[in-house]
């Protein structure tokens, strides 16, 4: 009796610690999965797509202010002028450029048509033999030719099938029979420059013919001693900044006037780290937003990638230039933009 006791409280103690396991025993539970983002933010500023900041090369007083901030301008509109009666080095300058003229003037007056006219077109051939030469260099050298490409493509519309053309831009190295093209346009510019020596060295002889480039040279300076005392705008665009006023006074290399193209916009990173840059290529699309009116969104893409680096808050940080489609009417120079590569 007493085993039979004894083998019933054994059974019983094995079932207890059985379900005591299987009760402690958790159950799995399942781990969600995380999705790595790959998206790049950058913050970067708001530039025009081009500015120039424009100093005198004369110190003076300052005669003349023809422009104002904010107004638009034409490449080659005069902004400002130094220089007046009282202004003896201003003076000096016109004196010597009419004298210049003067002598050069009596000079070709001298000679016969026909060496007044040889004299022009030696000058205008080598001109052209070198534009065509820097040309031909720039389309050998640059990686970064910008081109358009055409193409006809088969599209359904309304009307049945019709080819529509779908023209791209980029750039890349220049196709090769750019560069043939070029080439052929050199020799030719060589040859009517050879021929315009020619003519030249034939009417050039003379009791005063070592006289002439003396006088030229006399000339272009006396042209740039007049010119230092003026600034004209560079490029179509805006004043951005004027730092003159009539009656004051500006030292020379002193920046006077920024002219900025305000017809497109760029936005410059500041911030773009070496493990997210390699990240980039030209072309990529971007999305922008500014600080100032985050409620609007631009579209833009990416312009360029610096190759150069600069240490910012101890980070190596890398320059993306980023060219905006989109633009705004609130848009300033300066603003702050946060880009989201995409």
């Amino acid at each position: 009796m007493k085993h039979i006791k004894l083998l019933a409280i054994i059974i019983l103690a094995l079932t207890i610690a059985a379900c005591g396991t299987a009760t402690a025993t958790p159950q799995a539970t399942q781990i969600p999965t995380v999705i790595a983002d790959n998206t790049i933010i950058a913050e970067g500023r708001v530039e025009p797509i081009q500015y120039a900041e424009i100093a005198f090369n004369a110190s003076g007083a300052i005669s003349e202010v023809l422009v104002k901030e904010g107004q638009l301008v034409k490449k080659g509109d005069p902004l400002i002028r130094l220089g007046g009666e009282s202004d003896t080095n201003y003076a000096a300058a016109q004196v010597e450029l009419a004298s210049a003229q003067k002598a050069w003037d009596d000079l070709l007056n001298s000679r016969d048509a026909d060496f007044a006219q040889a004299v022009i077109e030696l000058k205008e051939a080598r001109k052209a033999s070198e534009k065509a030469y820097q040309y031909l260099v720039y389309l050998q050298n640059d990686k970064k030719i910008p081109q358009t490409q055409s193409r006809r493509v088969l599209t359904n519309t309304p009307y049945g099938y019709q080819y529509e053309i779908k023209t791209k831009s980029f750039k890349g190295p220049a196709p090769q029979d750019w560069i043939v093209e070029a080439e052929n346009n050199l020799a030719l510019k060589k040859a009517e420059l050879e021929k315009a020596q020619r003519a030249y060295d034939r009417l050039k002889e003379g009791p005063d013919a070592d006289q002439l480039p003396i006088l030229e040279a006399r000339l272009n300076a006396a042209k740039a001693g007049v010119a230092a005392f003026s600034v004209i705008a560079p490029f179509d665009g805006v004043v951005a900044k004027l730092n003159a006023k009539t009656g004051g006074t500006i030292n020379a290399g002193e920046i006077a006037v920024t002219i900025a193209d305000t017809s497109n916009w760029i936005v410059v990173t500041t911030d773009m780290t070496e493990i997210d840059v390699v990240k980039l290529k030209e072309g990529q699309p971007v999305t922008v937003r500014l600080d100032a009116i985050p409620d609007v969104e631009l579209k833009g893409n990416v312009l360029s990638i610096g190759n150069n680096y600069t240490i910012n808050q101890g980070d190596v940080v890398y320059e993306a230039i980023i060219l905006l489609t989109d633009k705004d009417a609130a848009m300033r120079w300066g603003m702050t933009a946060v880009v989201t590569f995409e």
